[in-house]
């Protein structure tokens, strides 16, 4: 069994920062990927950012350049720094860890909300 512990989450002014962080802990044999999605209310999931075992990152298109994905791989922890934020990333993020030999995990979430 895996658990998620998501923190950071919170409410900020427009071009304000948040540093959101997602740990991993329990019985699996390795993680392939960690990452974010998000969703906000009458809206789609969307990719936010994922970075493979390799070090290989993905961001989704609205947050290119502004927000960027680390791991701690030693801490299973994965991370990620949300600058000049926008009142349109307002949504819940959800951690997302790809397990071996298992498959995605979601964690509850954590709410962002960006005041214009």
């Amino acid at each position: 069994q895996v658990q998620l512990a998501e923190s950071g989450g919170g409410l900020v002014q427009a071009g304000g920062s948040l540093r959101l962080s997602c740990a991993a802990s329990g019985n699996f044999f390795s993680i392939d990927a960690m990452g974010w999605y998000r969703q906000a209310p009458g809206k789609q999931r969307e990719l936010v950012a994922r970075i493979e075992s390799t070090g290989d990152t993905e961001y989704g298109n609205s947050v290119k350049g502004r927000f960027t994905i680390s791991r701690a791989e030693a801490k299973n922890t994965v991370n990620l720094q949300m600058n000049s934020l926008k009142p349109e990333d307002t949504a819940v993020y959800y951690c997302n860890v790809e397990l071996r030999r298992v498959g995605p995990v979601r964690g509850q979430g954590t709410q962002v909300t960006v005041s214009s």
